[in-house]
């Protein structure tokens, strides 16, 4: 880390699995004590405005940065040639159109965590340079295009209706800051061309997709139920939760043993059972998860799923292993929120939620570009439990 005070705030999360001598299994409600809650810092989070700016740095360094790119871009005839800001021209930077998609949105939590902070003010110009109405209205029409209609799809998409549902709540919290407002309106009708998008997809699919990579369903579909129910959009959230449970509901046995990948940044056991916490009743799903991954000790441990390091974190796809722990741990830590009070595995969970916190924010250096560009979105959805109901 570059700062030993804030590596040494982080690793204190890890003396949280102990729950201060508390006797017993923790109840879900000792993982809030980690993150924010209601939008403001925690007290007992070690995430603080230290450790805010870094990761908005990151960002900051990488939201307007054409090159290096790698572009999925779809050509009909050679009015299609164009460099990145031309072709996408608010999401262009950040390596990728889906990274830099998740660095405004770590932009716009931050901004919202943290509105005095001295970084807020960079946040919000680097977001009225991206979010303009006409910007917007070109990526809306490149989504469209022809020969397109698999154009980031589900990892991109699902992190853009993320963006939107963080913009709503901006606005909401702030409904006289006409700035916010034009953001989220501006990028209204990209939001509803994503929607569309995934409402033709969805019923098309026959089976998931259990890679450790963009392409997963299950991550996707996570980031897509969030928002759905936070926009109420019922018709969207009866047709994720119908295909969760075409997909997903007789599943047993995950090979956790299997994983990771040698180049997985999510982990497929995990995001699956993050999803279905998300679609069954604590009830249902502490037997449904039992079923899924028996693997899951009672004993408070946390060596039943070791935490990785990448070998070269210069390498785009070695480095996914560093963001795998990141990912890891907020699935731990949303598996725990949907089962129910004093179930006897959510020490363990805790504790393994700890171990692979810690080894994903100590990886998050900014070293090299090939991680920066990216680790800082999995970092802060982590420290905010962004995807935790509160």
């Amino acid at each position: 880390m570059e700062n030993p005070r804030l590596l040494l705030s982080f690793l204190l999360l890890v003396a949280a699995t102990s729950l201060s001598g508390q006797q017993g299994p923790p109840s879900r409600a000792d993982f809030g004590r980690i993150g924010v809650e209601q939008g403001r810092p925690s007290s007992q989070s070690g995430f603080d405005i230290e450790a805010a700016s870094r990761f908005a740095r990151l960002a900051l360094d990488c939201v307007h940065k054409e090159y290096p790119n790698k572009i999925a871009h779809s050509m009909n005839s050679d009015a299609d040639v164009g460099p990145p800001r031309k072709l996408t021209p608010s999401f262009y930077g950040c390596y990728d159109w889906h990274s830099s998609v998740h660095g405004h949105w770590l932009l716009v939590r931050l901004a919202r965590t943290f509105p005095h902070a001295p970084f807020a003010l960079q946040a919000r110009a680097a977001l009225q340079q991206s979010l303009t109405a006409e910007n917007l209205h070109t990526e809306a029409s490149y989504l469209q295009a022809e020969g397109r209609a698999s154009f980031e799809r589900p990892y991109g998409l699902a992190w853009l209706l993320q963006l939107a549902v963080e913009l709503r709540d901006w606005a909401t919290d702030d409904p006289k800051n006409l700035t916010v407002h034009a953001f989220y309106v501006n990028l209204l009708p990209l939001e509803q061309r994503a929607v569309d998008r995934l409402k033709v997809w969805l019923p098309k699919l026959s089976y998931p997709v259990r890679i450790g990579e963009h392409n997963q369903t299950a991550f996707a579909m996570g980031l897509m139920i969030d928002y759905a129910r936070r926009v109420d959009d019922a018709d969207f959230t009866k047709l994720l939760l119908a295909k969760a449970r075409q997909f997903y509901i007789a599943d047993k046995n995950c090979p956790l043993t299997y994983e990771p990948s040698g180049e997985d940044f999510l982990s497929p056991c995990l995001a699956e059972a993050d999803l279905m916490r998300r679609v069954l009743s604590p009830p249902e799903f502490a037997s449904w998860l039992h079923t899924f991954l028996p693997q899951i000790p009672r004993d408070g441990s946390a060596n039943w799923l070791q935490t990785q390091k990448s070998t070269d974190p210069s390498d785009p796809k070695l480095a996914h292993i560093d963001g795998l722990n990141l990912s890891r741990a907020w699935m731990l830590e949303g598996i725990a929120s949907g089962l129910p009070a004093y179930d006897p595995r959510l020490k363990s969970l805790a504790a393994c939620a700890a171990a692979h916190r810690s080894a994903g924010l100590t990886a998050v250096t900014g070293e090299h570009y090939e991680g920066g560009h990216w680790l800082g979105s999995f970092a802060v959805y982590l420290v905010t439990r962004r995807g935790i109901a509160r």
